[in-house]
């Protein structure tokens, strides 16, 4: 293989397929799969039976067949309805579903005048625990299918989703800031949790293409006073996540401080992406705590916050 004469998109110039499919590898960074996270995924039947159907979506295919073969770019306008056969008594058995791509210039006969050479393919019998495409073709997989004996109604529970992102998206950002005053102390005993009093925490926003969030809360420092304090810390990312939370364990007395920190990856919920949800520290004392935590100006909060792309 020599030097294309003439980069893509020239005047005058006349560009091959192959040109083209090297391009689209090079846009992709050289990676193949779904191009967001919804796209092409598989489910049940609107009403359970024999199939599934698979959501509309794009995808970058890698060609298997020769190292200059390039990448394929496809796309499911609206969504798609594939077969299941039916299993028989006995034993269970594993499909995998595919988009295959097969272009008669490299592997078969089909003409693309006429014929789709791109299309869904279903795979039967392969291993209980496969996640790739087995035999080398050229395809992305999209989900295995798990059928049980004696089954012909596919649903969702049978179905594992197999398929990757090619190049997902992330976003980071980090929060640094201190509180307005002195917080109220926290000092309690039940294992109740409070927001310290001055810190207001971050509203983060958080992108619709988001599947998780990989968050720290470093705090230097929390203040301790009187007493030792026996407790936890946590935070919380809006109404309904909560990272995990560690032990705030000070066997000392009197003023003192301490850096602590709390992380965690969460998973978002469908009603977090495209809103903007707090993220805001907690903590609590727990059965036999005496002493109480606090911050204050002196205290510096740093919310590191990384959303992920994902399927889903």
């Amino acid at each position: 293989m020599t030097l294309y004469p003439v980069p893509i998109l020239t005047n005058g110039a006349t560009h091959s397929a192959e040109q083209f499919r090297a391009m689209v590898q090079d846009l992709a960074r050289g990676s193949e799969g779904i191009t967001a996270g919804t796209d092409l995924k598989v489910t049940q039947l609107g009403t359970p039976g024999g199939g599934v159907q698979i959501a509309e979506g794009s995808a970058v295919v890698r060609g298997r067949v020769s190292a200059f073969q390039g990448s394929y770019s496809a796309r499911n306008q609206g969504s798609s309805t594939v077969s299941i056969a039916a299993q028989g008594a006995g034993s269970g058995r594993s499909d995998m579903v595919i988009l295959r791509v097969e272009d008669p210039e490299y592997e078969g006969t089909l003409d693309p005048a006429t014929q789709a050479i791109n299309y869904f393919q279903v795979l039967s019998n392969v291993s209980s625990s496969a996640t790739t495409i087995p035999g080398g073709l050229t395809g992305i997989p999209l989900a295995r299918i798990d059928i049980p004996a004696s089954t012909s109604t596919i649903t969702n529970a049978m179905i594992v989703d197999l398929r990757q992102i090619a190049n997902p998206r992330r976003d980071r950002t980090q929060y640094i800031h201190s509180p307005t005053g002195t917080s109220t102390a926290i000092s309690n005993t039940n294992g109740s949790f409070s927001y310290f009093s001055s810190e207001a925490g971050w509203n983060v926003a958080v992108p619709a293409w988001a599947s998780k969030a990989v968050i720290t809360v470093d705090i230097a420092q929390l203040r301790y006073s009187s007493n030792q304090f026996t407790g936890y810390l946590r935070a919380n990312f809006g109404s309904s996540l909560s990272l995990q939370q560690v032990i705030l364990d000070d066997n000392q007395t009197g003023v003192r401080r301490a850096a602590m920190f709390v992380a965690d990856t969460l998973t978002l919920p469908d009603a977090y992406r495209g809103t903007t949800q707090l993220l805001r520290a907690q903590a609590t004392g727990t059965t036999g705590n005496v002493g109480t935590v606090t911050v204050d100006v002196s205290t510096t909060f740093r919310y590191d916050v990384e959303f992920q792309e994902a399927p889903r």
